[in-house]
């Protein structure tokens, strides 16, 4: 009994030392536990140090939008030299499971965003232009300074220096007095100037304006001309030989869409923009690949440049670029390749780039009458003559080295082309003062993929292989 008194003596002495347990309302006992400055200091440290990693991460995401997504810009080679269809370049390629059955590669498009946007492209070494948003309806961009107005001056000099001709409607002429002799047909037939016709400048440059006097017959004729011919090339006497007595006015520019006459005051020529020509020419197709992101191939085997002057009181009416797809039609340049029995054929050219060469004194601006209207009603334009430039919503004015890009038709969803956008209606309004410098370049894409393709694999031909004639070559240099 002694050991447990002594043990609950010491238990009493002990409780002396501890304050008496809180009691919680309702009578409840309540521990009082006491907190340790360690455990706290070491929860700030670990909550701070996350705080910050998100801040940082935050900021990060933020600079990788604003100069990758933002930019726009993706690089394309500038001396690609594909010449037959085959992927994209890597960072362009659709992966696999993007791609629809059949298409061997697709066509990447720009994004407009909203109009007003600017997005940084890459079109020379060592700079950038700024591309802007004018118009979603048609998708429509404007490039300051894609020229220097040295380098327009350069490409004024060589379409003077080709020669100019007149052209008051894009259809056949009435008379016989105004069709072409057979040495000035082949002279424009011949686009590299080197005394030789090759196929691929026949089939490039049937589906022109110039295209007018050359009828799906003569198109026959020359090219069994060609598969005849020992070293495959036409001189100017084996020419005359295969197409003498059979030049014949088709309807190469006539369109089914009703806009293929399109009426207009101006002189034009056409310059040729692949191997053998001036090196600006060449400049000017390589930086019309890379801002429009497209294959090489397709924009080598595209027609021609047009550069057209407008002189005081020049104008063209409002029309489209490009035709309506029509079962019973074809494309003008891959017409051989179609080998069909389509009676009819029009101009097939997905997008356009216009070329300011000067700034007009007064007038000539090009308008796009319809541009973003909620619909499109036609009917409601009335006189497409001049009224379209009073009444269009959109209107550029010329400034030298300035270029639009519009597409003239729709995505047909699968990487493709499309319908025609009647929304890309345009005309070039009357110079009332001065004269105005345009050049067109147009890429022109069957909507028939496989179409496309066998033309691209009928005409594809290596330029190093060709005539290397350096009085023909590079004759312009110096200018």
């Amino acid at each position: 009994m002694g050991e447990y008194e002594d043990i609950l003596r010491r238990l009493e002495a002990e409780a002396h030392h501890f304050p008496p347990p809180a009691r919680a309302p309702g009578g409840r006992e309540r521990l009082h536990i006491q907190k340790s400055s360690v455990c706290s200091r070491a929860y700030f440290v670990v909550v701070m140090a996350f705080f910050h990693l998100y801040i940082i991460n935050i900021i990060a995401l933020l600079l990788y939008v604003h100069y990758n997504t933002g930019s726009g810009e993706q690089d394309v080679p500038l001396e690609s030299s594909v010449s037959a269809p085959g992927p994209m370049p890597e960072q362009q390629s659709p992966s696999s499971a993007e791609r629809s059955p059949g298409l061997s590669f697709q066509l990447p498009r720009l994004e407009g965003i909203r109009v007003g946007h600017v997005q940084r492209v890459s079109l020379v070494p060592d700079r950038t232009h700024n591309m802007r948003t004018l118009s979603l309806k048609p998708l429509l961009f404007e490039i300051p300074g894609f020229l220097s107005v040295e380098e327009s001056s350069v490409v004024m000099q060589l379409a003077q220096l080709k020669g100019l001709t007149h052209s008051s409607l894009l259809t056949a002429p009435d008379s016989q007095d105004e069709q072409l002799t057979q040495d000035e047909l082949f002279s424009l037939l011949d686009l590299n100037q080197d005394g030789l016709l090759q196929r691929e400048e026949i089939l490039s440059l049937s589906h022109s304006t110039d295209g007018s006097w050359l009828s799906s017959y003569n198109l026959w004729k020359i090219h069994t001309g060609f598969e005849t011919s020992p070293s495959g090339v036409l001189s100017l006497q084996e020419f005359k030989r295969v197409s003498g007595g059979v030049l014949q006015y088709g309807s190469a520019g006539q369109g089914s869409d009703g806009h293929a006459e399109v009426r207009q005051r101006s002189t034009h020529t056409r310059l040729y923009l692949g191997e053998g020509t001036h090196h600006l020419l060449k400049s000017i197709r390589n930086r019309v690949t890379r801002l429009t992101r497209l294959p090489s191939s397709l924009v080598d085997l595209s027609e021609p440049m047009e550069v057209v002057r407008y002189e005081q009181g020049g104008y063209s009416h409002a029309h489209h670029d490009s035709s309506l797809t029509n079962p019973d039609s074809s494309c003008a340049h891959t017409h051989l390749a179609a080998n069909n029995s389509a009676s009819t054929q029009v101009a097939c050219r997905y997008l356009t780039v216009l070329l300011h060469l000067n700034s007009a004194d007064g007038g000539g601006e090009t308008s796009f009458p319809v541009a973003d209207n909620r619909t499109y009603e036609e009917e409601v334009l009335g006189d497409l003559s001049q009224q379209y430039c009073d009444k269009g919503n959109l209107k550029v004015k010329p400034v030298a080295g300035t270029a639009l890009l519009w597409y003239n038709h729709l995505s047909d969803g699968n990487g493709w082309v499309g319908e025609l956008d009647e929304f890309s209606l345009h005309g070039d309004c009357l110079v009332t003062r001065g004269f105005k410098w345009t050049g067109r370049v147009w890429v022109n894409i069957d909507p028939d993929q496989q179409r496309q393709e066998r033309y691209q694999r009928l005409v594809s031909w290596h330029p190093d292989e060709q005539s290397k004639n350096p009085e023909h070559g590079h004759m312009h240099q110096d200018l």
